[in-house]
């Protein structure tokens, strides 16, 4: 994977609820922290676009999906443990 990959994701939220605005933050803190100038970040609150999350196959928040690089992969939760999300998201290798 090169340094210049761009990362896409897709949170899909509940509104205001904690486990969301804390969903927001981390992966926004984990963006920053890894992926530098190289991250898009696509909220989706299911409260106002509802059938986004049905097409999408999403019944919990929060939900990420990383649409690319591609496999695409999908983790539920407030992704407060960062480790465990990069490796969900195979980022270890991109980590400084």
């Amino acid at each position: 994977m090169s340094p210049q990959t761009m990362f896409k994701f897709r949170l899909y939220v509940a509104g205001d609820a904690p486990n969301s605005a804390q969903a927001i933050a981390n992966l926004t803190a984990l963006c920053r922290a890894h992926l530098t100038n190289r991250h898009e970040i696509e909220i989706v609150d299911v409260f106002r676009e509802p059938k986004r999350a049905l097409i999408d196959g999403v019944f919990l928040t929060p939900t990420l999906i990383k649409l690319a690089p591609s496999p695409v992969q999908i983790i539920v939760g407030s992704l407060n443990h960062t480790q465990i999300v990069l490796r969900a998201l195979n980022l270890e290798v991109v980590a400084p």
